[in-house]
């Protein structure tokens, strides 16, 4: 992997981690404040939400970041600028759309989520006011996701990580004060703080788009994009220019939904099922632990796999276009090695670990912690969907990625209620765990006729790193049954905590050393890592 390409994954990771590990930790406080009700409450207006966000965005970001990347190679820095102006009016206009559309459907939404008129206490109204809280956020987040995706068809990356977490530092302060001093100060209710809860996506959007305004004057004078051309402007007409940004972006805005439409499926169909089989009485609790507060915690590791995908679309698109093919396949390869190395033992031991981490967040709930176990390992299925389609993307086979998609939302939106009705909320993981299955083989099949990428060394690798994972699980469930006579993880979160952190260092110190003496971290870092050893040394 290149080093620029390391670079700026390095950067986005860390930021999008950051990002991330601060979206798990507010959920502490906000489920003391709401409980499993107001995560349902929560998880029912932003699932609508995030659906229409990616329908108001139509894969521009990411577009413009290929576009941008593209013109940037050969030289053409007007055509460019022409894009990011022209995509900021049609980014905007589009939020707008999207905001009213929502606004106004929200009645009939909330009646499709919910299952009847009325369940554990929630009505269609208090879900009505929760999607029409959120959808205000549609108005700016488009726009502060063209000014990313500009960023990173330069391959500056520091823009959008230090804006993702600006943005959710300022979500969370919102979302948090609001919610305390509805319910503890003010005595109001929990449709009311929930809704504010939502709202907050809104007000962390300005402050997300204040850092890249800031990020925009500082380097104005600097950017490549502003520099002359050193080719002559292609002056592609606007409709033509539109024309190549929309056949880039519809694939995006497809893949972009995978997620949320995975989401979205099971916000319209698991109370449904539930209740069709007599079992109204747990199928919002179990909902929102499905859907929201297990929901949070899995999508950690799915977050590099983000920075990943975010960071390969203009730099494949770089290599490819300048055919440069076995720089593409070191990429491919380097990629998904490292994807496998990182993300698969952050699933593994969420797994084994998931009933003192459910008490961590929340509270010991056993069907919780249930839960949570069988979730984790799809973190890996989630992981190289996105990479895969990014990949699929970066290498012009866009409609591909959409078919690879296609397929896996065929295989959840079938199998769904049945698996729901016969294994309740492991028939919800089930289906998605499948989906996603059937998306990555279609996904790795296009990828090896496309690209002529070769899965052998990929695939012994990932033997490898399974030993040492099993190495890790051997030594973690010893730590934590030598633990257990000592420390009782149910007493209190500060328990949980110290067991968890013991159990953690002690499988994370075993995974890296195996890698270490094995040589295998030599191999997925390469130079980087002799670097590292220099300055340790000097």
């Amino acid at each position: 992997m290149s080093n620029k390409l390391l670079k700026g994954t390095l950067v986005l990771t860390l930021g999008t981690y950051i990002s991330r590990f601060l979206g798990m930790i507010y959920v502490i406080p906000f489920f003391a404040l709401v409980g499993e009700t107001g995560g349902a409450l929560f998880s029912y207006g932003y699932a609508q939400y995030t659906v229409f966000l990616s329908i108001a965005t139509m894969g521009f970001p990411l577009a413009v970041s290929k576009f941008v990347s593209k013109y940037n190679s050969i030289g053409d820095y007007k055509t460019s600028r022409r894009m990011f102006k022209s995509g900021l009016l049609v980014m905007f206009l589009t939020g707008l759309i999207a905001f009213l559309v929502l606004y106004l459907m929200a009645p009939f939404l909330a009646s499709q989520a919910l299952g009847k008129n009325e369940l554990d206490n929630v009505t269609i109204e208090d879900v009505v006011i929760v999607i029409r809280m959120v959808s205000l956020a549609l108005i700016i987040v488009p726009v502060m996701s063209l000014v990313r995706g500009f960023f990173q068809g330069h391959q500056s990356m520091g823009p959008t990580a230090v804006s993702q977490v600006i943005e959710q530092i300022v979500r969370i302060i919102f979302l948090l004060t609001s919610s305390y001093l509805i319910l503890k100060v003010w005595n109001g209710d929990l449709v009311t703080a929930v809704g504010y809860a939502t709202f907050a996506a809104f007000v962390g959007a300005i402050g997300g788009l204040v850092v890249l305004i800031v990020y925009w004057y500082k380097r104005k004078h600097t950017l490549e994009a502003l520099q002359p051309n050193t080719e002559p402007s292609l002056n592609i007409p606007f409709k033509q220019m539109f024309k190549e940004l929309f056949r880039y972006a519809g694939p995006f805005v497809f893949v972009g939904l995978a997620i949320p439409l995975y989401q979205y499926i099971d916000t319209n169909t698991f109370n449904k099922a539930m209740v069709a089989t007599g079992k109204d009485d747990i199928a919002q609790d179990l909902f929102s632990i499905v859907n929201f507060w297990v929901n949070k915690i899995v999508m950690i590791p799915v977050s590099l796999a983000t920075a990943f995908g975010l960071t390969l679309v203009p730099t494949i698109t770089k290599s490819f276009t300048e055919r440069n093919y076995l720089l593409l396949n070191h990429q491919i390869n380097q990629t998904f090695q490292l994807l496998m190395f990182l993300v698969l033992p952050a699933a593994v031991g969420l797994s084994v670990l998931a009933q003192p981490a459910y008490m961590l967040f929340y509270n010991h709930n056993e069907v919780g912690g249930n839960i949570l176990a069988a979730y984790a390992p799809v973190a890996l299925l989630f992981s190289f969907f996105t990479v895969s389609a990014a990949i699929l993307q970066g290498i012009n086979k866009q409609k591909l990625a959409v078919i690879s998609l296609t397929f896996g939302l065929i295989i959840k939106a079938s199998l769904n209620t049945p698996l729901i009705m016969a294994f309740e909320a492991y028939g919800s993981i089930m289906a998605t765990a499948l989906g996603f299955t059937g998306s990555i083989l279609y996904s790795f099949a296009m990828i090896k006729r496309h690209a002529n990428y070769r899965f052998k060394q990929f695939i012994k690798r990932s033997v490898l790193m399974g030993i040492f994972n099993i190495c890790m699980v051997i030594v973690v469930l010893a730590m934590y049954s030598i633990l257990s006579l000592f420390i009782d993880y149910q007493a209190g979160k500060v328990e949980a905590a110290l067991l968890l952190t013991i159990c953690v260092v002690a499988g994370g110190a075993t995974y890296l050393y195996l890698a270490y003496y094995s040589g295998l971290l030599r191999v997925l870092l390469g130079a980087r890592m002799n670097k590292w050893k220099k300055r340790a040394r000097g």
